[in-house]
């Protein structure tokens, strides 16, 4: 496990001493054309050569070591197939003799997309420039600069604070427009993922420290909006120039100018392709052809495993989520449980000047997030000195002293001479529908006067419960060559071997969400995993003779071979023959590796803030596997201290805590079962 973990590190991908002794001979028996003619020429003749050439295991090393030098390490097999393949350029055999240009995209482009950067004072990001080549012609055909500075930088987008600080800062999330265009579409925080601050506020000079990834963490995110918008795209490579970051991309998933290729349909739909299969090989001549061959005839059975799972979603809902007051007004009141009432009108009395018979608007917008949740709407009261006129999206739903409905001035006398109070309570819920609500309060003011008016919305805060059943077995379920083998519904099993056991489980009880909001929902089942054994082909396969096996694992020793074979006239012979294994040679126990660590600023960012400023120590230290070179020396990065040396290192427990740690910060803190 500890070689493992390493070269899971350093990007090795190496073979174990018996699968590169057995894949180099088969690449070397390949690569070497004098082999074939040899063993044509007889034993006699391949014999005396075999003896003055290197032997298999020393040439099978050979292979094996030419070949990891060009694919052990992930930039080298970038370099060698990765990239020259996606670009159109020659790649060459692993011994070098032969080269081929590869056709494995339908455009080629050197430079897909470009991202330059350049840090502030401040810290922030204060200029990034982005240039795309759209059409993959190789020329950039687009550039556009962000109209924000960059202070802290997530996997899928980015956050914009005042410069040089954590205050006041805006989330963006990477998209596409209709035009294919990268956009920015400002988001809560927590849409975002793996934020971390960049700016002066966590640290000095961290884009420059760390510009590698900062640079690869911004680049990052606009791919992955590009690539999810367009799966036509495929990046081959990413190649960092100073402040720039470049990646090699094409045209790989479909020649095809529409981007909604129906190849990609069933990543959203992964239980569809069993039914399409089915459908379509049953309308293919070629695979019916197939079919009813000699080679396709003949009938298994293949276990299929499958989940019907039940998925609850538990969400807290504020106030705000249902209604908000996005602008206008100067004041929003709440109970904090289930009523909010918006303020809107004049600051203080006698405070508004009409110079005669002037109209004064007072504009407040609401945004309704859900409609359904408003369980009331009023306008309890509103006042006003002299004249006023309430209107929701331009309608008019109240006035005062008259019926002054008109845009115009007021039907009579501007001068009331007081303040006048009215308590309409009329119901405006049915105009506060999802979206932005302008609510307009008129007054006419003759010389001097005041206005208010107060909207009151109810509203439902019970906890948001989502549900949905999740079925991957529809399409085996609908096979009529697959049955039932085996089921077990919340851990009780009601199938075993196609039969049905008779077990039923009960009603199950469960807790979902969050100590803030908590569910507890009782149902029939919440898991079924299931297993389908479907038999495919359709003509009978004859059993297959075991007998001669048997006889030769019942017959044979360590140094004879013993086997017997019967004819096609029914007769047998049995024959034997001296056997002997080759001795294998030693290999060490494991691949050596090191353990180091180097430290690291706790700039990650979340809704509450940067969790370096939550902690006593803001720096923790990031650990790193390396593979020991020749001389059993450590190759450790720059700024990185050893921590284990060099050995047969078995970190699995300490992997183990900590991935179960990860999982259990995740998991929701309740409890899960009731105890009667």
């Amino acid at each position: 496990m500890a070689s493992t973990a390493a070269l899971a590190h350093s990007g090795a991908v190496p073979l174990s001493a018996a699968q590169a002794r057995v894949a180099a001979v088969l690449v070397t028996l390949w690569q070497s054309h004098r082999v074939w003619p040899l063993l044509l020429a007889g034993s006699a003749l391949v014999l005396p050569l075999l003896a003055q050439a290197q032997s298999v295991e020393d040439r099978a090393r050979a292979a094996a070591t030419a070949s990891r030098a060009k694919t052990s390490e992930s930039d080298t097999l970038q370099k060698n197939y990765v990239t020259p393949g996606m670009s159109g350029q020659p790649v060459a055999t692993v011994d070098g003799s032969k080269t081929f240009t590869p056709t494995i995209a339908c455009q080629k482009s050197a430079n897909l997309l470009e991202v330059l950067i350049q840090p502030s004072a401040t810290g922030d990001i204060g200029l990034v420039r982005i240039s795309r080549d759209k059409n993959l012609d190789g020329r950039f055909d687009s550039s556009v600069t962000l109209p924000v500075p960059v202070s802290g930088i997530c996997a899928n987008g980015f956050i914009s604070c005042n410069p040089g600080t954590w205050d006041q800062c805006r989330s963006f999330r990477w998209d596409l427009d209709s035009a294919g265009e990268l956009k920015l579409t400002q988001v809560d925080m927590p849409e975002l993922a793996g934020c971390t601050c960049v700016n002066n506020s966590c640290g000095s000079n961290l884009v420059f420290g760390n510009l590698e990834t900062v640079l690869k963490d911004l680049g990052g995110g606009m791919v992955g909006a590009l690539t999810t918008a367009d799966p036509r795209i495929g990046i081959a490579e990413a190649r960092i120039n100073g402040p720039v970051i470049d990646y090699v991309g094409a045209q790989t998933t479909a020649c095809s100018s529409n981007p909604a290729l129906a190849e990609t349909g069933y990543r959203s739909n992964p239980t569809a392709i069993q039914g399409d299969a089915f459908a379509q090989s049953a309308t293919s001549r070629v695979f019916q052809a197939l079919a009813s061959s000699p080679a396709g005839s003949g009938k298994a059975e293949q276990k299929r495993a499958c989940t019907v799972t039940r998925e609850v979603s538990v969400h807290e809902v504020r106030v705000d989520d249902v209604i908000a007051r996005t602008s206008g007004g100067y004041a929003t009141v709440s109970d904090g449980v289930s009523n909010v009432d918006f303020l809107m009108g004049s600051p203080a009395d006698n405070s508004l000047r009409g110079g005669g018979c002037g109209l004064i608007d007072f504009r407040m917008t609401l945004h309704v997030g859900d409609a359904t949740r408003i369980t009331a709407a009023t306008l309890p009261t509103f006042s006003a000195d002299d004249w006023a006129q309430v209107r929701i999206d331009g309608n008019v739903i109240a006035f005062g002293p008259g019926a002054w409905t008109g845009l115009g001035f007021p039907p009579g006398n501007c001068e009331m001479n007081h303040t006048t109070s009215y308590s309409p309570g009329i119901d405006i819920k049915p105009w506060l529908t999802n979206g932005d609500h302008e609510v307009w309060l008129r007054v006419a003011v003759a010389d001097r006067g005041d206005a208010f008016a107060q909207i009151h919305v109810a509203v439902d805060t019970s906890c948001s419960v989502t549900e949905r059943i999740v079925d991957l077995c529809s399409g085996y379920a609908a096979d009529p060559q697959c049955h039932l083998a085996d089921e077990d519904v919340d851990g009780v099993t009601t199938f075993h071997n196609g039969v049905a056991t008779g077990l039923r489980p009960l009603a199950q009880t469960r807790l979902f969400g969050s100590a803030a909001c908590t569910m507890q929902m009782t149902r029939p089942f919440f898991e079924r995993d299931r297993t389908y054994a479907c038999v495919i082909d359709s003509a009978a396969l004859p059993a297959p003779d075991l007998s001669r096996g048997a006889y030769i694992i019942d017959h044979s020793t360590e140094t004879l071979l013993a086997d017997r074979q019967t004819a096609k006239d029914g007769s047998v012979t049995t024959t034997t023959r001296g056997f002997g294994m080759p001795t294998e040679a030693s290999v060490a126990a494991c691949e050596p590796i090191c353990k180091t660590r180097a430290p690291k600023a706790n700039t990650a960012a979340a809704p509450d803030g940067v969790v370096g400023s939550r902690q006593n120590v803001p720096t923790g230290y990031d650990t790193f596997y390396h593979a020991c070179d020749a001389a059993n020396q450590c190759l450790a990065g720059p700024g990185e201290e050893v921590v284990s040396a060099c050995g047969c290192l078995d970190d699995f427990p300490e992997a183990v805590v900590m991935m179960q740690t990860v999982r259990l910060a995740g998991a929701d803190m309740v409890c899960t079962s009731a105890v009667p």
